[in-house]
């Protein structure tokens, strides 16, 4: 293997660690779900006849920047780690489940524009992860 390459990986392994910390279930939950949502918002457009460039470069966009404000949080949480006011993840925790449960609203909306149903079990996870029963 090129040696250059091996020193990119090496560079970049490096960047995600001190943006992320260790790469947990939960960041790999939220990059499925960001990718099932651009995935699911092109299909909706493409079948609405709504597909748009420019909206597609939004979406990439929005998509990237969530993945900013988790860095930035895991960033808070090393500040306050590092002051002793934290001891743990907390900040980057809340954020993650914070931007998962907008992309399964997301997707879930997707899944209405595309005309499929979606499942009851679903929507009461949504209900569930949310925090408030919007049933009522």
């Amino acid at each position: 293997m090129d040696k250059s390459f091996q020193f990119l990986v090496a560079i970049l392994a490096g960047g995600v660690q001190f943006l992320y910390g260790d790469w947990t279930m939960l960041l790999t939950i939220l990059l499925a779900l960001t990718i099932i949502d651009f995935i699911s918002g092109l299909s909706a457009g493409y079948i609405q006849g709504e597909l748009k460039s420019k909206v597609g470069m939004i979406g990439i966009a929005r998509k990237v920047f969530i993945f900013m404000m988790v860095a930035v949080a895991h960033l808070i949480d090393l500040l306050l780690i590092e002051s002793g006011l934290e001891s743990k993840a907390l900040i980057m925790t809340m954020v993650i489940v914070f931007y998962a449960v907008n992309e399964i609203l997301s997707i879930t909306e997707n899944a209405g524009r595309i005309g499929l149903p979606v499942p009851e079990q679903i929507k009461n996870a949504i209900v569930v992860l949310k925090g408030k029963d919007e049933r009522k």
